[in-house]
């Protein structure tokens, strides 16, 4: 096992738990949920509600591994570092590739559906250069603001949480106020491969906690801090969600299937004039996910070149910000290619099933560190029935990936594959 002591030496602990909460709200309630729930109800039709529930109840034993994880474990890269310090530097490092891939490729999609909202406000951005130069400038700016420091890279994640979350509560509050309960049953009934698909879905828009945990090495008091803010963040993006869906469907009733931006179309029935809040605030949401995933994501390459797998100059940290300048730069440049020739369902989909196999091993993760009795920064946090939420954590992951498509569950086994083999080559 790679030595421990150290290992985030010269980072700055400048996260606190309500930035690394805002952190992960930011990045889980991103772009997807203005658009989502008119797929839950294509999927799912009056039962989506239920998919979200089943979902949030999965992802409330995975997220409770991860907190007892990272308070033993709080070292950048997150999964990553909970992984290797549990089952030792090849799992770790299938691990972190299938973190890091999960983070790159949800935020290439991201970014893709950034610009075209965008395009939606400014139709002269509308054109494949003016679709282009809007990916490039959007994510150029996020660097520049991450190479800076750690603290106003977690300002900004902070301030446009606040931001994003502004229009969403205005639709639940307003929305509230003229949904009809009888359209909350309205829609064609789904059959059980329908439940599946939406239980899919509703995975991708609780995903995201993984990036955010990645600057765990720059969490102040950690021990502390992880495990309020990511249970707290999680049990308040499962209460936006429910609210969302259920205002949604009372508001469009069967109209939702078809909608392409159901939160704007929703309260378009209300007054034009809030469609096009809502049209602002998909764009706000998304620009506010990538500031996460920016802030996060690129500590994994900063992990990987700390300990010996990529190149060393991934691992340096600036003079002036502190931060792994070339390793937020590479990790920006490769998001932006994927934006720029990739597809927003294509990279969504690998993103989220490469994010079910991290969390299956996190949790598992979570039950070796404790019979280890790892401790990194003080006493840990020791939750009650660990071995029953680590159980039903790895078991409705593993039932998750059963229930996408067979090309996609060979992409994800070629991910952990070619992983290995990396590993192999790195170590010769």
């Amino acid at each position: 096992m790679i030595a421990r002591g150290g290992r985030d030496a010269g980072l700055q602990r400048g996260i606190g738990a309500f930035a690394l909460a805002a952190g992960v709200v930011n990045v889980v309630i991103g772009a997807g949920i203005f658009s989502l729930p008119a797929g839950m109800a294509r999927a799912a039709g009056p039962y989506a509600l239920l998919a979200y529930l089943l979902c949030a109840l999965v992802m409330a034993a995975v997220v409770l591994c991860f907190a007892e994880a990272g308070s033993r474990v709080p070292t950048s890269g997150g999964t990553y570092g909970y992984i290797e310090a549990a089952f030792g530097p090849l799992a770790g490092f299938v691990a972190g590739v299938l973190l890091w891939l999960s983070c790159v490729l949800a935020a290439g999609g991201i970014a893709v559906a950034c610009a075209d909202a965008l395009a939606r406000l400014v139709p002269a951005l509308a054109s494949p250069l003016g679709h282009a130069l809007t990916i490039l400038a959007l994510l150029g700016a996020l660097a520049a603001v991450n190479l800076r420091g750690v603290t106003p890279a977690a300002r900004l994640v902070a301030a446009t949480t606040v931001i994003k979350l502004v229009p969403l509560i205005l639709f639940v509050a307003v929305g509230s106020l003229f949904l009809d309960p009888a359209k909350l049953s309205a829609g064609a009934q789904p059959d059980a491969a329908g439940i599946g698909r939406a239980i899919l879905l509703s995975l991708f828009a609780f995903q995201g906690m993984e990036t955010t945990l990645s600057a765990s090495g720059e969490v102040a008091n950690p021990a502390r801090a992880l495990p309020r803010g990511l249970v707290a963040a999680m049990a308040f993006t499962a209460l936006v969600y429910i609210a969302i869906q259920l205002v949604a469907q009372g508001l469009l009733g069967a109209a939702l299937q078809g909608s392409t931006a159901p939160l704007a179309d929703a309260m378009a029935t209300i007054d034009p004039r809030l469609g096009t809040v809502l049209v602002v605030g998909t764009a706000l949401s998304m620009a506010g996910y990538l500031a996460g995933d920016v802030l996060g994501a690129p500590r994994v390459l900063f992990a990987f070149a700390r300990d010996g797998f990529l190149p060393r100059r991934l691992a340096v940290l600036s003079p002036r910000g502190q931060v792994p300048a070339a390793a937020i730069l590479t990790h920006v440049a490769i998001a932006a290619f994927l934006a720029v020739t990739g597809t927003f369902e294509t990279l969504v989909v690998l993103s989220v099933l490469s994010a079910c196999a991290l969390y299956a091993g996190g949790c598992a993760a979570a039950w070796r560190l404790r019979r280890a009795d790892v401790a990194e920064a003080g006493p840990p946090l020791r939750l009650p029935l660990l071995g029953l939420w680590v159980g039903l954590g790895v078991i409705s992951m593993v039932c998750v990936i059963a229930l996408a498509r067979w090309v996609e569950i060979g992409a994800l086994a070629g991910e952990i594959l070619v992983s290995a083999l990396l590993y192999r080559l790195a170590r010769r």
